[in-house]
């Protein structure tokens, strides 16, 4: 398939995004002595920023590409609750199934002089969410629009549970919608029966009970996770050696393209959110990780939460014409 007439098939795609919705902080600043009070560097702070992390940054990543998105979680009553839906709003993404829970709305604050993360602290609440929360999300869900995929964007901040994971296997999964799930260390037993589950190394190690240290045991830990978790496919990204595709077809071994890499945070929500619309657009699924393989090699490339557009993707397929 044309890589240019796939990415502009996005358009036609809408996606609901359900998970943990991060607000992220970033404070910019220079570094030019240490503090006499202790061995830590005095911050010039130049400016500050928010913007979408988690959850919000993979629907932020879906809409950048020209996809429709939905999004679905809690955040709190609170002055970083209205940064974070203002945000949304601005950026296109429906916030009707944004609800208010009893916890404050979570925020990663990042301290970055000089190109790098000096300190990052965070405010959050990891419990999960009340019963009565839930029951609205079960609600939206119902009463939504017609999603063709959905993507579990868990940070086991309390909003994906086996209740709601059970509930949108029997009501979408099962009806043939697409359902991707970005996991985290600790939640594997909720991710069962989906389409598609994104882990990073270090996930998938902890997922399998498999030390992933060569070519042999991540082979071994891509079989027993696909087969565990009973998936049609799983992708698991490795930093600077690319990415690994595991399928009913075999096994695809996907090297990077980022030219540098300056700041992998938000890498993750980007993968699974250019896989899922390059799948959603008819790409086969080798395809499909090559579309996510590129986005991630933009965004690594800039410091902070970023996105990619159609026009940096199609480049970088330009530059690196051999995949």
């Amino acid at each position: 398939m044309n890589i240019e007439r796939l990415i502009k098939r996005f358009r036609k795609t809408r996606i609901l995004v359900i998970g943990d919705i991060i607000l992220d902080h970033y404070i910019w600043g220079s570094v030019e002595r240490i503090s006499p009070e202790a061995p830590v560097p005095v911050v010039d702070i130049q400016g500050e920023n928010f913007s979408l992390g988690g959850a919000a940054n993979v629907a932020a990543n879906i809409v950048s590409l020209g996809g429709k998105v939905d999004i679905c979680g809690v955040c709190g009553d609170d002055y970083y609750g209205d940064v974070l839906r203002n945000l949304l709003k601005n950026g296109g993404i429906e916030t009707d199934g944004l609800f208010t829970g009893k916890r404050p709305t979570t925020v990663k604050t990042r301290v970055i002089a000089h190109n790098q993360q000096v300190v990052r602290f965070d405010r959050e609440e990891k419990r999960r969410i009340s019963d009565r929360t839930s029951r609205k999300i079960r609600d939206f869900l119902k009463s939504g629009a017609r999603w063709d995929g959905i993507i579990i964007s868990d940070y086991k901040k309390g909003c994906i549970s086996k209740g709601l994971m059970s509930f949108i296997r029997d009501n979408f999964k099962n009806e043939g919608v697409f359902v991707a799930v970005d996991p985290k260390i600790g939640n594997f037993h909720l991710y069962r029966d989906v389409s598609l589950v994104t882990p990073n190394l270090k996930e998938a190690s902890a997922g399998t009970g498999i030390e992933i240290t060569d070519e042999g045991s991540l082979l071994r830990a891509g079989a027993v996770l696909r087969k565990k978790l009973r998936a049609d496919a799983v992708l698991i990204t490795r930093g600077e050696d690319g990415m690994s595709l595991f399928e009913s077809g075999g096994v695809t071994h996907i090297p990077t393209v980022a030219q540098s890499v300056y700041d992998v945070t938000g890498a993750g929500d980007t993968v699974i959110a250019a896989f899922t619309l390059a799948c959603l657009a008819g790409a086969p699924l080798r395809m499909a990780a090559s579309v996510a393989n590129h986005a991630a090699g933009v965004v690594v490339g800039e410091v902070g939460t970023a996105t990619v557009s159609p026009e940096q993707l199609l480049e970088s397929f330009s530059e690196n014409t051999s995949q």
